[in-house]
């Protein structure tokens, strides 16, 4: 028995969400407190490059370069396939990257999307803010750009991702991300399974893919990791924030975008205010998530300003969470479709991690932090649970599929 992938999204399987009221409503908000100096935050997939960075921000180093060298890690990892090398292509199999950086201390910003055949882009939005008059490159005038200024062209595209992309190619059409959206009025909600055979039928799928996995060449002990990616195409990001023992701070992101979009999306990642915003006066924002609804309430600059007007980090974040919810009236059937991390860090050392979702009981969404001891710490979340990825695929899928750490953000 077959079935379509319009099909399945039709009768995806959906977890049980219960919202919750976020830990700033249970507990006092630590987050208020002036915190040390100095001090780098950032997502997850970062903390292996934190005592690096953070030893050359204490000997002095600029904020700005002690960020880049946290998710420039990330994008030279052909294993990390958010970000930068080997991360995921669009729908026509070519990887196109986005990034922006701010400077504090000089109050300068640089920014460059839809960038093909470079890898380090976030360095690229360095070299824009420091090498021309401009704040924004995209496309292939950001390429040219990169290639003057001595970056090298190469590939991006790695074995594994090419895979990987195969793998999606040969499971669905091409119009994943063709319309209308979530946002569309005329958007309707997967109605939910209430038989045993739908879940028969996602078993079918799965080990189906399986095979399809082998015969492509995919590693046995990757191919449920790559099912993952195809079944729920993640958003791939690193944001980085950086205040010293002066007070002078920094923040970058950086993004391979959103896996198998149309060419030449931009998500939030290179938009100032957006994806990344820091005022020396103030503190330092960025995100990792649902690119389009973070545009939508210009999430960083939001929570920057939050913070000016003597909103907590904490209070800050969630208040421009509250904003996505917002704009979808509430309707939890709408935003079990969306995500949404956010990375804050004030003047003062004050800082916080808020997501939209908790993420599993036993994997909660986290950020990591190093203000002289390197960890994890466990996000603030609105709602209880885990989202859907959007496109809406089924959260019930086996317990192998749902190991993949890489999506436990």
């Amino acid at each position: 028995m077959s079935i379509t992938r319009r099909g399945f999204l039709e009768s995806a399987v959906a977890a049980s969400l219960t919202t919750g009221l976020g830990a700033q409503a249970q507990n006092k908000d630590e987050s208020a407190r002036p915190g040390k100096r100095p001090i780098i935050i950032c997502a997850n997939n970062g903390i292996k490059y934190l005592d690096d960075a953070f030893a050359f921000l204490k000997n002095g180093g600029d904020t700005l370069d002690a960020a880049l060298r946290v998710v420039k890690g990330p994008e030279d990892d052909p294993n990390d396939d958010t970000v930068g090398l080997g991360g995921l292509p669009n729908e026509e199999g070519v990887v196109e990257l986005d990034a922006c950086c701010m400077h504090g201390p000089t109050r300068r910003a640089g920014s460059v999307g839809g960038v093909r055949n470079i890898k380090n882009v976030s360095l690229v939005s360095k070299a824009v803010m420091e090498h021309t008059g401009h704040v924004m490159l995209v496309g292939e005038g950001a390429e040219r750009f990169a290639v003057a200024v001595g970056f090298p062209r190469e590939n991006l595209l790695t074995d594994r991702s090419r895979k990987i992309w195969l793998l999606w190619k040969e499971n669905h059409s091409t119009d994943d991300w063709w319309g209308p959206g979530m946002s569309d009025p005329q958007w309707k909600p997967p109605s939910l399974p209430t038989t045993a055979p739908q879940a028969e039928l996602w078993e079918q799928r799965i080990r189906r893919l399986e095979e399809q996995a082998a015969k492509i060449g995919i590693e046995p002990e990757f191919r449920m990791a790559a099912i993952r990616r195809v079944l729920s195409p993640p958003t791939g990001t690193i944001h980085c924030s950086a205040l010293n023992d002066k007070g002078e701070i920094s923040g970058c992101t950086t993004t391979s975008g959103l896996a198998f979009k149309l060419p030449g999306r931009c998500g939030d990642s290179p938009i100032i205010g957006a994806g990344c915003y820091t005022d020396q006066d103030v503190g330092s924002a960025g995100a990792t998530g649902s690119g389009e609804e973070n545009i939508k309430v210009a999430g960083a600059h939001t929570i920057v300003e939050n913070m000016r007007r003597g909103m907590s980090p904490i209070e800050a974040g969630m208040d421009a969470l509250k904003r996505i919810a917002r704009n979808y009236n509430n309707d939890m059937s709408k935003l079990k479709f969306t995500d949404m991390s956010y990375y804050i860090l004030r003047k003062d050392g004050a800082y916080a991690g808020v997501s939209l979702w908790s993420g599993a009981p036993e994997k909660p969404r986290r950020f990591a932090v190093h203000d002289g001891s390197k960890r994890f710490e466990v996000m603030v979340p609105l709602f209880k649970g885990e989202s859907h990825e959007f496109p809406p695929f089924p959260v019930a899928l086996p317990e192998e599929l749902r190991k993949d750490s890489v999506y436990m953000k």
